[in-house]
């Protein structure tokens, strides 16, 4: 099954069931490493927004959700350059926070989040990402929940965008190189 947004072609990569398996999958490991933590959820926009959402209706704990906008985006390649666009309101001292991505590609965002979210001395801090990049990947921080490694294409769906369009589709699509 191909989609067209604006003038580019993309044939569908992973299903919906699949995608909401993986994020069940992810929660329940979750659920068993915070048990007893104080946990907060940080999803980063606007990506993220339907990863976070299938995620914590996986997660068997007591937690808060926030939201904090990032973006090095424009068009189909990363600017390289991190803006902090929306701020986060939540206390994060003495919290186990869980950082929430929809795809950590070559990393400069996440290292940029890492460092501002360590200054508020969280007790602890964790990443779960349901795509990883990892041909891209320029850091060497871990990430503790992967969903899936994928090859360093563009993809667009189940949240992610091509210029803003395509964040509605069910699936994740891969741009087609025919």
């Amino acid at each position: 099954m191909k989609k067209r947004i604006k003038d580019k072609d993309f044939e569908l990569y992973l299903t919906e069931d699949l995608l909401k398996s993986k994020l069940k999958d992810l929660g329940e490991k979750i659920t068993h490493d915070f048990q007893g933590e104080d946990l907060l959820v940080l999803a980063v926009l606007n990506g993220s927004f339907m990863v976070m959402a299938d995620l914590v209706r996986s997660i068997d704990l007591p937690l808060e959700c926030e939201f904090l906008r990032i973006s090095s985006y424009t068009g189909m390649e990363s600017s390289g350059e991190v803006r902090t666009v929306l701020g986060l309101t939540s206390e994060l001292a003495g919290k186990s926070v869980l950082i929430v991505e929809d795809i950590v590609d070559t990393g400069v965002s996440m290292d940029f989040l890492l460092k501002e979210l360590q200054n508020r001395q969280p007790k602890r801090l964790a990443i779960a990402t349901l795509l990883f990049k990892k041909e891209a990947f320029r850091f060497n921080y871990s990430l503790d929940y992967v969903g899936f490694e994928i090859p360093n294409k563009f993809v667009v769906g189940f949240g992610l965008d091509f210029d803003g369009l395509g964040r509605n589709l069910p699936d994740l699509y891969q741009l087609s190189l025919s």
